[in-house]
Parts: C-alpha cells; structure tokens; sequence
C-alpha cells in the first residue's frame, strides 16, 4: 500500500487551488495510507535563535531545545515513512510560501537527511517520489529561473535526495473565470493521471 505524505502550504483552504489539486492526487489514490501536515492550521515555527541548536546536526542538551527537536523528528520520520510527497505551492509574491520554508528548514538536518562529502552535499532520503500541485495567478516560463518557487521547491527536495518530481501547474487563475476555470480543470485531469 503507497504510504502518501500531502504537505499542504496554502493560506486559503478550501478555496487554494493548489488544495483542490492535492485532492484530486488523493481521490485517484483511495488506498493509499495518507498523512497530511497543513501548514495554514499548524504551522511549522519559524527559526530563532531560541529554537536553531535545537534542530541541529546533534541533539542539543538539556530540555530547552527538546520541543523543537520533537517536532523535527516528527517530521523527518513523516518523510521517511513515505513513499510519494505531494506538496501544495500557491506562488506567493514569486516564491513559497514561508510556512513550507520553514517545514524544510526543520527537515533539512545534516547526517539525517542529508551529508557533506568530499564531492558536495548528499540528499539521505532516497527511493521516494514527489508530486508538486503549483498554483499560480499569472502564466510563466520556468525555464528562465523566474519566479524562483517552483525552482527553489524542486532544489530544496534535491538536496535531501528527492529527485523524482512530477510538477503539475494550474496557472492564469487571475486571466478570468473562464480561463482560472479551464485551467483548474486540465490540472485537476493531470494530476488524477499521475496514478
């Protein structure tokens, strides 16, 4: 049975497109085992200085940083125990939202999830896929680097080894009903295909 971890990172609920999408992913996968973080209801904490050491390389002493290291271990164990990612990206101000940011800075720890070797950084989790449901307002080429969510998203997965992506795209939500229309509904299509 496919293990599903959805990461949801939309500010808008029920009305995110990028959550319509994560839904019709789900509903094209009704036996799947499925674990959902939604960062708009419970958000990972942003760094501090009160919380950095606590999601370091070693687990820190003492009892200060131990809620902070809980919740990291949380959370890399939800990523190991899955086999497909999907992952919500609405495009917010040309990059992502700071709630999943901050769920990568909690699941990016060095010689867990990733390690420095003599030729560079190595992605740790292995053998796993992701799905990314991008919404956005206008209509872009990422090919050109801009904006910088989608590309940021696909390195940030890289670099803790992910690198099997599938990236599905509703965008020109602002061009008119009738095209954020059409577009949610061939998004919708591709991403129930991808079972």
């Amino acid at each position: 049975m496919t293990k599903i971890l959805v990461i949801r990172s939309a500010a808008t609920g029920e009305a995110s497109v990028s959550n319509t999408l994560i839904n019709a992913y789900l509903a094209a996968h009704p036996d799947a085992t499925v674990v959902e973080r939604d960062l708009d209801a419970n958000p990972v904490p942003h760094i501090t200085s009160a919380s950095l050491a606590g999601i370091g390389r070693a687990a820190p002493e003492g009892s200060a940083f131990a809620e902070t290291r809980a919740l990291q271990d949380t959370l890399i164990a939800e990523v190991f125990a899955a086999d497909v990612l999907v992952i919500g990206l609405p495009l917010y101000n040309f990059g992502i939202p700071s709630t999943l940011k901050s769920w990568f800075d909690y699941v990016a720890r060095a010689g867990t999830t990733f390690q420095y070797t003599a030729t560079g950084p190595e992605g740790l989790v292995k053998g796993k896929k992701a799905v990314i449901a991008q919404a956005r307002a206008g209509k872009y080429d990422d090919a050109t680097g801009f904006p910088f969510a989608l590309n940021h998203l696909k390195a940030l997965l890289g670099f803790v080894g992910i690198t099997d992506v599938d990236v599905v795209t509703a965008e020109g939500l602002a061009f008119g009903p009738e095209a954020a229309t059409a577009a949610i509904a061939e998004a919708t299509t591709a991403i129930a295909a991808l079972a």
